[in-house]
Protein backbone atom coordinates (compact mmCIF):
# COMPACT_ATOMS: atom_id res chain seq x y z
CA UNK A 1 0.00 0.00 0.00
CA UNK A 2 0.90 3.68 -0.69
CA UNK A 3 -0.03 6.90 0.67
CA UNK A 4 -2.54 9.20 -1.23
CA UNK A 5 -4.04 12.68 -0.68
CA UNK A 6 -7.09 11.83 -1.83
CA UNK A 7 -10.32 13.60 -2.58
CA UNK A 8 -14.02 11.97 -2.42
CA UNK A 9 -15.79 15.18 -3.14
CA UNK A 10 -15.12 18.58 -5.03
CA UNK A 11 -15.00 21.52 -2.67
CA UNK A 12 -12.59 24.03 -1.08
CA UNK A 13 -9.49 22.25 -0.92
CA UNK A 14 -9.15 22.65 3.22
CA UNK A 15 -12.21 20.72 3.25
CA UNK A 16 -12.73 17.66 1.15
CA UNK A 17 -8.34 16.67 1.01
CA UNK A 18 -7.46 13.88 3.32
CA UNK A 19 -4.83 11.07 3.26
CA UNK A 20 -5.82 7.40 2.63
CA UNK A 21 -3.97 4.39 1.41
CA UNK A 22 -3.85 3.10 -2.12
CA UNK A 23 -2.47 -0.07 -3.91
CA UNK A 24 0.34 0.25 -5.03
CA UNK A 25 0.11 1.93 -8.78
CA UNK A 26 1.38 -0.85 -11.28
CA UNK A 27 2.75 1.03 -14.64
CA UNK A 28 1.23 -0.64 -18.28
CA UNK A 29 2.00 -0.28 -21.47
CA UNK A 30 4.20 2.94 -22.43
CA UNK A 31 4.17 3.87 -18.67
CA UNK A 32 6.65 4.27 -15.59
CA UNK A 33 6.01 4.28 -12.08
CA UNK A 34 7.79 6.87 -9.85
CA UNK A 35 8.28 7.40 -6.33
CA UNK A 36 7.77 10.72 -5.95
CA UNK A 37 10.37 13.10 -4.35
CA UNK A 38 8.30 16.71 -4.30
CA UNK A 39 5.49 18.46 -6.10
CA UNK A 40 4.30 21.96 -6.33
CA UNK A 41 0.33 22.79 -5.32
CA UNK A 42 -0.58 24.51 -8.92
CA UNK A 43 -3.50 26.52 -9.08
CA UNK A 44 -4.84 24.27 -11.58
CA UNK A 45 -4.57 21.45 -8.68
CA UNK A 46 -6.87 23.69 -6.75
CA UNK A 47 -9.64 24.37 -9.61
CA UNK A 48 -9.57 20.74 -10.03
CA UNK A 49 -9.95 19.51 -6.73
CA UNK A 50 -12.74 22.38 -6.83
CA UNK A 51 -14.52 20.88 -9.70
CA UNK A 52 -14.23 24.26 -11.58
CA UNK A 53 -11.06 22.98 -14.37
CA UNK A 54 -11.34 22.56 -17.89
CA UNK A 55 -12.42 18.65 -16.85
CA UNK A 56 -13.13 16.91 -13.71
CA UNK A 57 -11.65 13.29 -12.71
CA UNK A 58 -13.63 10.60 -11.41
CA UNK A 59 -13.75 10.26 -7.95
CA UNK A 60 -12.60 9.30 -5.68
CA UNK A 61 -9.11 10.66 -7.50
CA UNK A 62 -5.60 11.37 -6.20
CA UNK A 63 -4.75 14.99 -6.92
CA UNK A 64 -1.29 16.37 -8.69
CA UNK A 65 -0.38 16.55 -11.98
CA UNK A 66 3.24 17.86 -11.88
CA UNK A 67 6.51 16.63 -9.90
CA UNK A 68 9.91 15.26 -9.67
CA UNK A 69 11.06 11.97 -8.81
CA UNK A 70 12.86 8.42 -9.34
CA UNK A 71 11.32 5.94 -11.97
CA UNK A 72 10.57 2.57 -9.49
CA UNK A 73 9.18 0.16 -12.55
CA UNK A 74 8.80 -0.16 -15.66
CA UNK A 75 5.95 -1.40 -18.01
CA UNK A 76 5.48 -3.34 -20.95
CA UNK A 77 7.37 -2.03 -24.09
CA UNK A 78 9.34 0.80 -22.10
CA UNK A 79 13.03 0.81 -23.45
CA UNK A 80 14.23 4.92 -23.36
CA UNK A 81 13.13 4.84 -19.45
CA UNK A 82 15.16 3.07 -16.54
CA UNK A 83 15.32 1.96 -13.06
CA UNK A 84 16.11 4.66 -10.54
CA UNK A 85 16.34 7.67 -13.34
CA UNK A 86 15.75 10.78 -12.12
CA UNK A 87 12.37 12.16 -13.81
CA UNK A 88 10.20 15.23 -13.82
CA UNK A 89 6.24 14.91 -14.73
CA UNK A 90 4.08 17.64 -15.83
CA UNK A 91 0.39 16.82 -17.42
CA UNK A 92 0.17 13.55 -15.00
CA UNK A 93 -2.46 12.79 -12.53
CA UNK A 94 -2.69 11.35 -9.17
CA UNK A 95 0.75 12.58 -8.64
CA UNK A 96 0.31 13.44 -4.53
CA UNK A 97 0.81 9.78 -3.59
CA UNK A 98 4.13 8.07 -2.19
CA UNK A 99 4.49 6.36 -5.97
CA UNK A 100 2.11 7.32 -8.97
CA UNK A 101 2.32 6.20 -12.12
CA UNK A 102 2.70 8.21 -15.84
CA UNK A 103 3.28 7.78 -19.26
CA UNK A 104 7.04 7.37 -20.09
CA UNK A 105 6.98 9.83 -23.21
CA UNK A 106 5.82 12.52 -19.93
CA UNK A 107 8.61 11.71 -17.62
CA UNK A 108 11.69 13.92 -18.46
CA UNK A 109 14.65 12.82 -17.74
CA UNK A 110 16.41 15.61 -15.64
CA UNK A 111 20.60 15.98 -14.60
CA UNK A 112 21.68 15.62 -10.94
CA UNK A 113 22.61 19.43 -11.18
CA UNK A 114 18.91 20.62 -11.25
CA UNK A 115 17.82 20.72 -7.55
CA UNK A 116 14.44 19.21 -6.46
CA UNK A 117 12.74 22.57 -5.89
CA UNK A 118 13.40 23.47 -9.62
CA UNK A 119 13.22 20.35 -11.02
CA UNK A 120 9.63 19.47 -9.42
CA UNK A 121 8.39 22.96 -11.28
CA UNK A 122 10.45 22.70 -14.39
CA UNK A 123 7.55 21.58 -16.94
CA UNK A 124 4.39 22.88 -16.03
CA UNK A 125 4.63 26.75 -15.76
CA UNK A 126 7.73 27.33 -17.20
CA UNK A 127 6.36 25.52 -20.35
CA UNK A 128 3.02 27.68 -20.22
CA UNK A 129 5.39 30.72 -20.07
CA UNK A 130 7.69 30.03 -23.15
CA UNK A 131 4.50 28.73 -24.74
CA UNK A 132 2.26 31.89 -23.79
CA UNK A 133 5.89 34.60 -24.79
CA UNK A 134 5.57 32.75 -28.36
CA UNK A 135 1.99 33.16 -28.31
CA UNK A 136 2.20 36.70 -27.72
CA UNK A 137 4.05 37.55 -31.14
CA UNK A 138 6.29 40.22 -29.21
CA UNK A 139 9.68 41.39 -30.72
CA UNK A 140 12.62 42.96 -28.91
CA UNK A 141 12.27 46.64 -27.78
CA UNK A 142 8.33 45.42 -27.17
CA UNK A 143 6.39 46.02 -24.15
CA UNK A 144 4.07 43.67 -22.06
CA UNK A 145 2.42 44.38 -19.06
CA UNK A 146 2.08 40.93 -16.61
CA UNK A 147 -0.18 40.96 -13.23
CA UNK A 148 0.30 39.06 -10.32
CA UNK A 149 4.12 39.11 -11.31
CA UNK A 150 5.75 37.80 -8.27
CA UNK A 151 4.51 34.46 -8.75
CA UNK A 152 6.08 31.17 -11.08
CA UNK A 153 4.78 33.07 -14.22
CA UNK A 154 5.33 36.39 -13.84
CA UNK A 155 9.11 35.58 -12.81
CA UNK A 156 9.41 32.95 -15.86
CA UNK A 157 8.24 35.47 -18.37
CA UNK A 158 10.41 38.02 -16.68
CA UNK A 159 13.73 35.56 -17.71
CA UNK A 160 12.22 34.66 -20.98
CA UNK A 161 11.87 38.10 -22.16
CA UNK A 162 14.50 39.96 -21.29
CA UNK A 163 16.78 37.00 -23.39
CA UNK A 164 14.63 37.84 -26.46
CA UNK A 165 14.83 42.08 -25.55
CA UNK A 166 11.28 42.60 -24.66
CA UNK A 167 9.91 44.37 -21.84
CA UNK A 168 8.19 43.46 -19.08
CA UNK A 169 6.15 45.62 -16.70
CA UNK A 170 5.14 43.75 -13.40
CA UNK A 171 1.88 44.61 -11.65
CA UNK A 172 2.42 43.32 -7.88
CA UNK A 173 0.79 43.53 -4.74
CA UNK A 174 2.73 44.71 -1.71
CA UNK A 175 6.19 46.04 -1.08
CA UNK A 176 7.46 42.80 -0.34
CA UNK A 177 6.69 41.85 -3.81
CA UNK A 178 8.14 44.31 -5.40
CA UNK A 179 11.59 43.58 -3.42
CA UNK A 180 11.58 40.05 -4.66
CA UNK A 181 11.08 41.13 -8.39
CA UNK A 182 13.74 43.66 -7.99
CA UNK A 183 16.29 41.59 -6.37
CA UNK A 184 16.11 39.24 -9.37
CA UNK A 185 16.70 42.51 -11.52
CA UNK A 186 13.51 42.55 -13.01
CA UNK A 187 12.42 46.31 -13.46
CA UNK A 188 9.99 48.21 -13.71
CA UNK A 189 7.79 46.99 -10.85
CA UNK A 190 4.09 48.75 -9.52
CA UNK A 191 2.48 47.87 -6.21
CA UNK A 192 -1.15 48.05 -7.18
CA UNK A 193 -1.40 48.89 -3.01
CA UNK A 194 -0.69 51.92 -4.16
CA UNK A 195 -2.99 55.08 -4.92
CA UNK A 196 -1.75 56.00 -7.80
CA UNK A 197 -0.45 53.38 -8.94
CA UNK A 198 -2.48 53.39 -12.46
CA UNK A 199 -0.34 56.67 -13.20
CA UNK A 200 2.98 54.97 -12.01
CA UNK A 201 2.16 51.79 -14.13
CA UNK A 202 1.36 54.22 -17.11
CA UNK A 203 4.73 56.63 -16.65
CA UNK A 204 6.94 53.49 -16.45
CA UNK A 205 7.31 52.66 -20.37
CA UNK A 206 8.04 56.23 -20.44
CA UNK A 207 5.23 56.56 -23.12
CA UNK A 208 6.57 53.92 -25.42
CA UNK A 209 3.31 51.68 -25.76
CA UNK A 210 2.42 48.19 -24.07
CA UNK A 211 1.08 46.24 -26.97
CA UNK A 212 0.03 43.04 -24.51
CA UNK A 213 -1.15 42.36 -21.18
CA UNK A 214 -1.64 39.21 -19.43
CA UNK A 215 -4.29 39.03 -16.85
CA UNK A 216 -3.85 35.75 -13.86
CA UNK A 217 -6.34 37.98 -11.59
CA UNK A 218 -9.61 38.42 -12.87
CA UNK A 219 -12.05 41.06 -11.40
CA UNK A 220 -11.28 44.42 -11.97
CA UNK A 221 -7.90 43.61 -12.56
CA UNK A 222 -8.73 42.98 -16.42
CA UNK A 223 -10.19 46.24 -16.89
CA UNK A 224 -7.62 47.86 -15.36
CA UNK A 225 -4.79 45.98 -17.83
CA UNK A 226 -7.29 47.23 -20.58
CA UNK A 227 -7.07 51.08 -19.30
CA UNK A 228 -3.12 50.18 -20.24
CA UNK A 229 -3.15 48.65 -23.10
CA UNK A 230 -2.68 50.15 -26.38
CA UNK A 231 -4.66 50.69 -29.32
CA UNK A 232 -4.80 47.23 -31.25
CA UNK A 233 -3.14 45.63 -28.45
CA UNK A 234 -4.36 41.93 -27.20
CA UNK A 235 -5.80 41.25 -23.61
CA UNK A 236 -4.72 37.60 -22.54
CA UNK A 237 -6.71 35.77 -19.74
CA UNK A 238 -4.32 33.33 -18.23
CA UNK A 239 -5.89 32.59 -14.56
CA UNK A 240 -8.53 34.59 -12.74
CA UNK A 241 -6.54 34.43 -8.77
CA UNK A 242 -9.18 36.63 -7.32
CA UNK A 243 -12.15 33.82 -8.65
CA UNK A 244 -14.16 36.67 -10.11
CA UNK A 245 -14.86 37.42 -13.60
CA UNK A 246 -13.99 40.55 -16.03
CA UNK A 247 -16.17 43.54 -16.06
CA UNK A 248 -14.70 45.02 -19.24
CA UNK A 249 -15.91 48.61 -21.13
CA UNK A 250 -17.38 48.03 -24.03
CA UNK A 251 -16.33 51.52 -24.93
CA UNK A 252 -12.61 50.95 -24.57
CA UNK A 253 -12.69 47.52 -26.07
CA UNK A 254 -14.44 48.75 -29.14
CA UNK A 255 -12.44 52.74 -29.53
CA UNK A 256 -9.13 50.39 -28.49
CA UNK A 257 -9.99 48.01 -31.13
CA UNK A 258 -8.21 45.62 -28.17
CA UNK A 259 -8.31 41.18 -29.50
CA UNK A 260 -9.35 39.50 -25.45
CA UNK A 261 -8.55 35.96 -25.76
CA UNK A 262 -8.11 32.99 -23.17
CA UNK A 263 -4.92 31.07 -22.63
CA UNK A 264 -4.50 27.51 -21.82
CA UNK A 265 -1.58 25.81 -21.38
CA UNK A 266 -2.15 22.10 -21.46
CA UNK A 267 -4.53 22.73 -24.76
CA UNK A 268 -1.51 24.77 -26.15
CA UNK A 269 0.77 21.93 -25.78
CA UNK A 270 -1.64 19.49 -27.72
CA UNK A 271 -1.77 21.84 -30.52
CA UNK A 272 2.44 23.27 -31.48
CA UNK A 273 3.05 19.17 -31.82
CA UNK A 274 5.90 17.39 -30.63
CA UNK A 275 8.50 19.26 -32.10
CA UNK A 276 8.17 22.25 -30.88
CA UNK A 277 7.45 21.01 -27.45
CA UNK A 278 10.47 19.08 -27.38
CA UNK A 279 12.56 22.29 -28.70
CA UNK A 280 10.76 24.31 -25.66
CA UNK A 281 11.45 21.52 -22.70
CA UNK A 282 15.24 21.13 -24.18
CA UNK A 283 15.42 24.79 -23.73
CA UNK A 284 13.75 24.91 -20.20
CA UNK A 285 16.53 22.11 -19.58
CA UNK A 286 19.48 24.05 -20.26
CA UNK A 287 18.42 26.97 -18.62
CA UNK A 288 17.74 24.86 -15.72
CA UNK A 289 21.22 22.68 -15.80
CA UNK A 290 23.26 26.31 -16.03
CA UNK A 291 21.06 27.55 -13.05
CA UNK A 292 19.73 30.71 -15.02
CA UNK A 293 16.64 29.17 -14.16
CA UNK A 294 15.88 28.45 -10.29
CA UNK A 295 12.58 28.03 -8.93
CA UNK A 296 12.03 27.63 -5.16
CA UNK A 297 9.61 26.94 -3.13
CA UNK A 298 7.96 28.62 -0.17
CA UNK A 299 7.57 25.74 2.37
CA UNK A 300 7.37 21.57 1.97
CA UNK A 301 4.23 19.78 3.72
CA UNK A 302 4.37 16.26 4.22
CA UNK A 303 1.56 14.33 1.78
CA UNK A 304 -0.83 13.99 5.11
CA UNK A 305 -0.88 17.74 5.46
CA UNK A 306 -2.16 18.35 2.52
CA UNK A 307 -5.18 20.29 3.43
CA UNK A 308 -2.90 22.87 5.63
CA UNK A 309 -0.68 22.83 2.11
CA UNK A 310 -3.62 23.83 0.11
CA UNK A 311 -4.79 26.59 2.57
CA UNK A 312 -1.29 27.95 2.67
CA UNK A 313 -0.88 28.15 -0.75
CA UNK A 314 -3.54 30.48 -1.28
CA UNK A 315 -2.83 32.91 1.78
CA UNK A 316 -1.77 36.20 0.00
CA UNK A 317 2.16 37.71 0.19
CA UNK A 318 3.24 34.03 -1.06
CA UNK A 319 6.50 34.54 -3.22
CA UNK A 320 6.89 30.73 -4.40
CA UNK A 321 5.03 27.65 -4.12
CA UNK A 322 3.68 25.42 -1.69
CA UNK A 323 5.00 21.76 -2.30
CA UNK A 324 4.37 18.92 -0.77
CA UNK A 325 6.34 15.62 -0.04
CA UNK A 326 6.42 12.00 1.34
CA UNK A 327 8.11 11.92 5.10
CA UNK A 328 8.21 14.57 7.74
CA UNK A 329 7.04 17.80 8.04
CA UNK A 330 9.57 20.07 6.75
CA UNK A 331 6.90 23.57 6.02
CA UNK A 332 9.02 26.70 6.85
Amino acid sequence: MVRAVVIEGFGEPKDVLTTADRPVPEPGPGEVRIALDLAPIHNHDLAIIRGVYGYRPSLPAIPGTEGVGRIDAVGPGVTDRTVGQRVAVSGATAVWADYFVANAAQALPVPESVDDETAAQLLAMPFSAAVLLDDLRVAAGDWVVINAANGAVGRLMNLLARRRGVRVLNLVRGQASVRALRELGYEPVVDTEADDWLAQAAAATSGAPIVRAVDQVGGRAGADLLELLAPNGELISFGALSGQPWTLSPGTLIFKQVVVKGFWGAKRAEEIGAAERARVLRELVELAASGELRLTVAAVHPLDRAAEAAAASERPGRNAKIALAPGPHRAG
